[in-house]
C-alpha cells in the first residue's frame, strides 16, 4: 500500500521555481523517462500525470485483478525527487472496464465503490485527484452508463456527479478534488460552466476546475482572455490547465502559440498549475503536440525555460500554494430552488488542514446572516428574493487567514410554498402514500411524476412518467435504528428501477441499493419488493428522496418496518437477521432459528454496542453433520471490518439438538451501531442465539453542556428546527447544545 503522502515544495532544478504553482507533465508511452537523448523528467518538470496508467481499464482490466505498477512508477518517482502527482481519473466515460457493461446498475454501484476503495487502500493520502473526467453531454460513450451507475441526474441533473466528488472526498479529505473536461474553451463553454457551477451550488467537495486546453492551437489570444474571465467570474474557485499542448507541426507557429496560450494562463492569480500533455512529438495522441523532436528541443521548449526565469513566471500568484489545500470550504442550502417566504436550512461544512477555525460568516448577496463559530456550521434564511442569489462563506481562522466560497440558490415566485401533503407529517415505522408527496414547485419538493387513482382501491398510485422522476416526503423517525423498505410495484415490463436517498447536509446518501421493478403482468397487479435500507435512520426529522432511474412502472404503499436491533452486552437471536442468504428460519421448541445454513451462506443483524470493552461470546448451535463451522464479524457505521473469531459447530446428533458453544474475542467492542456478520465455512448447520458478554468493560465518560437559552432558534443535526419542547443535542448560533 502507497500510504505515504508526498512532500510538495519547490525544486529549483526543475523549470518552475515559482512556489505557488507548478508546470508538469505525463508519463510517455508508460515509463516515467522518455529516453532517446530527451532530458531526465526531473530536470523539466515538477508535477506528473499519468496518461494512462492510473484509469480504472488500466489498473482493473479483469474485475477483481488490480495492476497499480504504472501507477506506483509515477507515484514514487514524483515522491523520490519532491514534486507533486495527481490521479487520472476516478470516473470518466471513456476509459472504463469492459466488464462493466455486462452488469445490472446495482452491481455497477458496487463495482465503482470497489474501485474507489482499492484506490484508498494503494494511496492513503493524494495530493490532486481528477476524479470525473468529461462529462458535458455525450462526449463520452459511456456517460450515460456511468450516469446510471451513480444514482442518475436526480433533484440537480448532476447528482451522479455530486455522489461521485462526494464518495472521493469521503476517502480523500485533503485532496484537492478536480472536475476535467475537454469542451471548456472552445465548444461547451456553457455547458461546462453549468455543470461545475451546479456542482458548486450543491455544496458538492469540488476544489477546482480544469480545462484540458488540447484545442487551443488557432485560438486567439482575446478569446482565451474572454473565456478565462467568463469561467472565473461564474465559478470562483481555482483553475488548472490540466492537459495543455499545441498540435503544430512549424516549428516557428508553435512557439508563437504558446508564447500567448501558457502566460494566459500562469500569469492568472487563480490559475494552480499547468500540467502539459506530453513533450515527446509522437508519444500522444496529439500528433504535432510535443515539444522533443528526436531528442532535439522545438523552439516553442527553448523559449518555455526562458519564460519560465522571467520574474512573471516566478513570481505569479496562486490560489494553492504549494499545491496544497489548506481549507476545505463547501456551503450546501437544503435545497438549491425555494419558494418564495421558503425558510431554508444552510450548512457551511468548513475544514483545515493544519489551521483552526475562528468563525464562519455567511453572506446572501451583501447581507450578512450568520456569524457562526462552532460547526456544524449551520443556519437558516427565509427566501424573499426572487430570481438567483449568491451565497458567500468566509472562513475566519485564528491567525487571522480568511477563505472564501460562493454558491448560488434560487427562489420562485409565485410558487406554492413546501410543506407536507395534507400539513400531515407522516411516521416511521409506517406506510408512506406515494402520491402524497411533499406540496411545493416543481423541481423543489417533486420532479417528472403524476399521480392517478384506482377507484377499486381508494389509493393514489404515483405513476413514473420518465426518465429521473423523484418525489420528496418529510418524515418524522420516531425510533433509531436500520429499516427495510417494502415498496409495492406494478409494471407490463421489465428494465423499471429505483433507490431511495436522503440529500444530508454532509452527504448525499443512497439509502437503499438500486432495485429492480419486474414485469408483473398488468398495471394494476402489484408485487412487493423488499428493500433493505443501508443507512442507519436516526430519530427526528427526515426528506427522503424517492428517485427513478428507469420510469414506466406504477408503485404505491411504501412501508418502512424497524428492523430489530440487539444491544450488545445481550443476546442476538437468531431469526431477527436484516438480511441472508444460504440459509431460512425454522421453528424449533422455543421458537425460531437460523436454520441450515450451508457453505458460504451468510446473514448480517443490526447490533447496538451500549457497553465498550472485550467481549467472550456463548453460541447455542446445532448440526447433524461433522465440519460445520461459521465465522463471526462486527463491522462499523463506516465500514470498517473486526473479526471476532471462528465458532467450531459440533455434530449433535440432530438440528433438533443444540450446544452451546464459547470463548473469547480478542477484539474489543467500539460503542455504537454496528453489523454483525456471520459467514459459514463449512458443513450445514443451525443457529438459535449468540450470547455476547462484556467481560472488561471500558471507562470514559463524555460531558454535553446543557442549555440555558430558550428563546434561540433550534435546530435538530439535520438541519430542521425545533421547538422547545426537543430533547437532545440541538444547533443554536451554530453551537452544539444539549436540550435537556
Amino acid at each position: 500500500m502507497m500510504a505515504a503522502s508526498l512532500c510538495i515544495l519547490p525544486a529549483s532544478a526543475q523549470l518552475s521555481s515559482n512556489p505557488n504553482k507548478f508546470l508538469g507533465n505525463i508519463t510517455t508511452r508508460g515509463n516515467v523517462e522518455p529516453g532517446g537523448g530527451v532530458p531526465k523528467y526531473y530536470t523539466l518538470w515538477n508535477q506528473i500525470t499519468c496518461e494512462n496508467e492510473s484509469k480504472w481499464s488500466s489498473v482493473e482490466g479483469s474485475r477483481g485483478n488490480f495492476n497499480w505498477t504504472g501507477a506506483n512508477n509515477a507515484f514514487n518517482y514524483a515522491k523520490q525527487h519532491n514534486f507533486t502527482y495527481k490521479f487520472h481519473a476516478l470516473v470518466w466515460g471513456a476509459q472504463y472496464p469492459s466488464w462493466l457493461e455486462s452488469l445490472s446498475a446495482k452491481d455497477r454501484f458496487a463495482a465503482m465503490t470497489n474501485w474507489f476503495d482499492h484506490a484508498k487502500a494503494q494511496y492513503n493520502t493524494l495530493p490532486m485527484i481528477d476524479v470525473v473526467n468529461e462529462a458535458v453531454g455525450m462526449h463520452q460513450q459511456g456517460n450515460p452508463m456511468m450516469k446510471e451507475t451513480l444514482g442518475g441526474g436526480g433533484k440537480t441533473g448532476y447528482d451522479w456527479l455530486i455522489k461521485a466528488f462526494e464518495m472521493a472526498y469521503e476517502r480523500w479529505p485533503d485532496a484537492i478534488l478536480i472536475y476535467n473536461d475537454y469542451n471548456s474553451i472552445r465548444w461547451d463553454l456553457n455547458n461546462y460552466i453549468t455543470l461545475v457551477q451546479t456542482l458548486r451550488d450543491a455544496g458538492a467537495p469540488i476544489d477546482a476546475y480544469g480545462n484540458q486546453s488540447h484545442e487551443l492551437s488557432d485560438i486567439s489570444l482575446d478569446e482565451l482572455e474572454r473565456v478565462l474571465k467568463q469561467q472565473q467570474d461564474a465559478l470562483k474557485m481555482p483553475m488548472f490547465s490540466t492537459e495543455l499542448d499545441i498540435d503544430i507541426a512549424d516549428d516557428t507557429k508553435q512557439k508563437l502559440q504558446y508564447q500567448k496560450v501558457l502566460p494566459a494562463f500562469w500569469e492568472k492569480p487563480y490559475c494552480a498549475g499547468v500540467t502539459l500533455w506530453g513533450h515527446v512529438l509522437g508519444a500522444t495522441w496529439v500528433d504535432n503536440s510535443g515539444l522533443y523532436r528526436n531528442g532535439e528541443e522545438r523552439p516553442a521548449m527553448t523559449w518555455i525555460k526562458e519564460y519560465m526565469q522571467t520574474d512573471a513566471a516566478k513570481n505569479a500568484e496562486g490560489p494553492l500554494p504549494g499545491t496544497k489545500k489548506e481549507a476545505s470550504i463547501y456551503i450546501r442550502p437544503a435545497s438549491q430552488k425555494v419558494a418564495n417566504g421558503d425558510v431554508l436550512p444552510i450548512m457551511v461544512r468548513a475544514r483545515m488542514a493544519t489551521k483552526t477555525i475562528q468563525k464562519v460568516d455567511l453572506y446572501v448577496g451583501s447581507d450578512l446572516i450568520a456569524t457562526m463559530t462552532e460547526a456544524p456550521y449551520l443556519t437558516e434564511y427565509t427566501a424573499s428574493s426572487p430570481g438567483m442569489n449568491t451565497l458567500k462563506a468566509v472562513v475566519t481562522t485564528t491567525d487571522g487567514s480568511t477563505y472564501e466560497r460562493y454558491g448560488r440558490f434560487q427562489v420562485l415566485s409565485n410558487t406554492t410554498k413546501r410543506e407536507p401533503y395534507n400539513e400531515v407529517v407522516p411516521e416511521l415505522p409506517g406506510t408512506i402514500n406515494p402520491g402524497e408527496f411533499d406540496k411545493g414547485a416543481p423541481g423543489v419538493s417533486y420532479s417528472g411524476v403524476t399521480t392517478t387513482v384506482y377507484k377499486s382501491r381508494d389509493k393514489f398510485v404515483t405513476t413514473a412518467t420518465q426518465d429521473g422522476a423523484w418525489m420528496e416526503y418529510t418524515v418524522d423517525v420516531t425510533e433509531d435504528g436500520l429499516y427495510t423498505l417494502e415498496a409495492e410495484v406494478a409494471s407490463t415490463k421489465d428494465g423499471g428501477s429505483f433507490h431511495l436517498a436522503e440529500y444530508t447536509f454532509d452527504n448525499l446518501k443512497f439509502l437503499t441499493e438500486f432495485t429492480a421493478v419486474p414485469n408483473t403482468g398488468s398495471a394494476i397487479e402489484f408485487q412487493t419488493l423488499r428493500c433493505p435500507v443501508t443507512e442507519y435512520l436516526t430519530a427526528g426529522r427526515h426528506v427522503l428522496t424517492l428517485l427513478v432511474d428507469k420510469g414506466g412502472f406504477y408503485i404505491k404503499n411504501l412501508k418502512f418496518n424497524l428492523l430489530p436491533t440487539s444491544n450488545l452486552p445481550g443476546t442476538v437471536e437468531a431469526e431477527d437477521l436484516v438480511k441472508s442468504e444460504g440459509g431460512s428460519i425454522v421453528a424449533i421448541s422455543n421458537g425460531f432459528a437460523l436454520g441450515n445454513l450451508a457453505t458460504n451462506g451468510w446473514a448480517e443483524y443490526s447490533v447496538n454496542v451500549t457497553q465498550a470493552g472485550k467481549y467472550s461470546y456463548e453460541a447455542t448451535v446445532s448440526s447433524d453433520v461433522t465440519g460445520s463451522k461459521f465465522n463471526m464479524y462486527l463491522i462499523d457505521a463506516n465500514g470498517n471490518e473486526k473479526s471476532l473469531g471462528l465458532v467450531k459447530v459440533p455434530n449433535t446428533g440432530s438440528k433438533d439438538v443444540y450446544q452451546t458453544k464459547a470463548a473469547s474475542i480478542r477484539e474489543s467492542f467500539n460503542e455504537g451501531l454496528h453489523t454483525l456478520r456471520i459467514v459459514a465455512t463449512g458443513g450445514n448447520c443451525n443457529i438459535d442465539n449468540i450470547k455476547f458478554i462484556c467481560t472488561e468493560p471500558a471507562s470514559g465518560i463524555n460531558e454535553v453542556m446543557s442549555d440555558d437559552a430558550t428563546d434561540t432558534p433550534a435546530y435538530n443535526l439535520m438541519g430542521v428546527p425545533v421547538n422547545a419542547a426537543y430533547r437532545g443535542i440541538v444547533i443554536k448560533n451554530g453551537k452544539k447544545v444539549m436540550m435537556k
